[in-house]
């Protein structure tokens, strides 16, 4: 398969789960894909999996340095982006009377405004006719006890989706957001979760009885929607979601 054949991507938070899926895609379909990771080993295993056409960047969406330096870090591969894919993202709940400030700050540090900035960063690098896709969440649009945060940092990104597109399309360049439903990725864990190994079973066995299809997603189905978007089969989509979430919200 060639959809993507001579086109550049690049995939922030791309050396494992969803991310390391689209990656995975993108080079399948012909791509050439720079990746960003916080961790330098986890990077380079990606890569020797992934092999020559991935090349990996230490890069982390809650830092600020790290956001203003990946421009460069980008541009020492290729001059020029066809496909940005913002997925670098965390999920931590808590109920509402336990947020605290720190808790909240990082969250939408990770997940709005490391997004934000590093969309405004990659800009100039991004072709006209290029496609910038926004992995959000179905909690945007379902009611979650302890999601109030999170959900609050991922129905940011729908808005942005519509709003970028709004701003980009004198250059043709589309923003689109893909709103996952559960999907088992390395980021499922009780740790990465911030609950009980309890708490998270109990959850775990909540949420799965709420979805039609009767099961988590698959990293690689979300990928496949990746794929689509930053093909050039969507060139008529602006602004748009596309919802993967075992009709969840809508059943």
């Amino acid at each position: 398969m060639s959809r993507l054949a001579h086109k550049t991507a690049v995939v922030t938070g791309g050396n494992s789960g969803i991310g390391l899926a689209t990656v995975q895609a993108f080079i399948g379909e012909g791509a050439e894909v720079i990746f960003t990771g916080r961790n330098a080993d986890a990077n380079k295993e990606a890569e020797q999996a992934l092999g020559s056409k991935a090349h990996g960047v230490v890069s982390d969406a809650g830092k600020w340095e790290d956001i203003q330096s990946l421009k460069a870090q980008v541009e020492a591969v290729t001059p020029k982006v066809d496909i940005l894919f913002i997925n670098a993202g965390i999920a931590q709940f808590a109920p509402v009377d336990q947020v605290s400030e720190e808790f909240f700050d990082k969250i939408l540090d990770i997940n709005f405004k490391g997004a934000y900035f590093t969309i405004q960063a990659l800009l100039p690098l991004v072709n006209d006719g290029g496609s910038i896709i926004l992995n959000t969440s179905i909690n945007a649009h379902v009611g979650m006890p302890g999601a109030s945060v999170y959900a609050a940092s991922k129905a940011a990104l729908l808005t942005l989706a519509k709003n970028l597109s709004a701003e980009l399309v004198s250059r043709k360049i589309r923003v689109n957001a893909i709103s996952p439903g559960p999907v088992t990725t390395p980021l499922h864990t009780p740790d990465k979760f911030g609950i009980s190994e309890d708490a998270f079973k109990q959850i775990g066995e909540s949420i799965a009885a709420q979805i039609p299809a009767g099961r988590f997603g698959a990293p690689e189905e979300i990928a496949n929607a990746a794929v689509y978007f930053a093909s050039d089969e969507s060139r008529f989509l602006l602004g748009t979601e596309l919802i993967i979430d075992g009709g969840m919200a809508t059943l």
